[in-house]
């Protein structure tokens, strides 16, 4: 059977930006505006106050990792509040170290901080399927995982693309699946929680080009159809023609981006009968015809 949420991952191709490492005193703030680039954060010693445009702040403490796979507007602070006219301290006392606040006094947190991005330029559709904020306490993989992706970044190693690509694969899908359940926002995560719709959820991926209609999907998931279709929708937040619709877009736009197939061969790889059916299906919902998008592609 295959992993969605693997498969998920992969396409969405996350490429390091930079990984540094925070050292704070004393009262601070930094703000960015990440443009929903994803950030993720490991607290390695202390406490601090992290905030996201739209959600409530939360309080990191040691062993902590926050992961927004597309994130705007984030803040890191300490949790008292800075004076008036507070001016920000922040010094690169070695690459990719920095310190924050007065050098004299002592550091209320140390933490590794970092940016990447994702180079699928469908990235949106499949994020839209991932939690907003992932927050896991107690967890050391992770940190192991952050330390790694930091050291690499630091080093000029041979291979150190695909190190790090690889690696962030890695901490992405183990941040993700600390956060299933039936407490998961709505998403993938959350749909295969429900053991009924993991069933469909992987029989869409194992068979994208399986002429699966939402009768058949709800047989193989065990449900009546007007209940598969109300609990998918709930679960995973789009209906399930939706969610197939856009898998096979984000496989046809893989193959025509990395391997330069031809349209009727992509078509037949993602589930159409005929080239023409296909070029309009691609059209519609990429803005332009899987010729032309193909041909805008950058050589890899």
């Amino acid at each position: 059977m295959s992993d969605p949420l693997a498969q998920v991952v992969g396409l969405l191709q996350p490429r390091a930006s930079f990984s540094k490492l925070v050292i704070a005193s004393g009262a601070w703030t930094v703000r960015r505006s990440a443009e929903g680039r994803p950030f993720y954060c490991a607290v390695l010693e202390g406490s601090c106050r992290l905030s996201i445009a739209g959600r409530q702040s939360i309080t990191l403490e040691t062993g902590d990792f926050v992961l927004a796979p597309s994130a705007y507007d984030v803040a890191t602070s300490s949790l008292g509040t800075p004076p008036e006219g507070f001016d920000l301290q922040r010094v690169e006392i070695t690459p990719g170290v920095f310190r924050l606040g007065r050098p004299d006094d002592a550091p209320n947190v140390r933490m590794l901080v970092g940016h990447f991005a994702f180079v699928a330029d469908d990235a949106r559709l499949m994020v839209s399927l991932l939690p907003q904020l992932v927050h896991v306490r107690g967890q050391d993989r992770l940190t192991t995982l952050v330390e790694q992706v930091n050291g690499e970044t630091r080093a000029c190693r041979p291979g150190r693309d695909v190190v790090l690509a690889r690696l962030l694969e890695v901490l992405l899908i183990e941040a993700l699946r600390s956060t299933t359940g039936p407490a998961a926002p709505p998403g993938l995560l959350r749909g295969l929680a429900d053991n009924h719709l993991a069933v469909a959820l992987r029989g869409i991926h194992d068979g994208p080009t399986r002429g699966w209609t939402v009768a058949e999907l709800a047989r193989v998931a065990a449900l009546s159809r007007s209940t598969f279709f109300e609990r998918f929708r709930r679960e995973v937040g789009v209906s399930p023609m939706e969610y197939l619709l856009g898998w096979r877009m984000a496989l046809a736009k893989d193959l025509l981006r990395r391997n330069r197939l031809g349209v009727a061969v992509v078509a037949e790889r993602v589930g159409y009968g005929s080239a023409s059916t296909f070029s309009v299906a691609f059209a519609r919902h990429v803005g332009m015809p899987p010729i032309r998008y193909a041909r805008e592609q950058p050589a890899e």
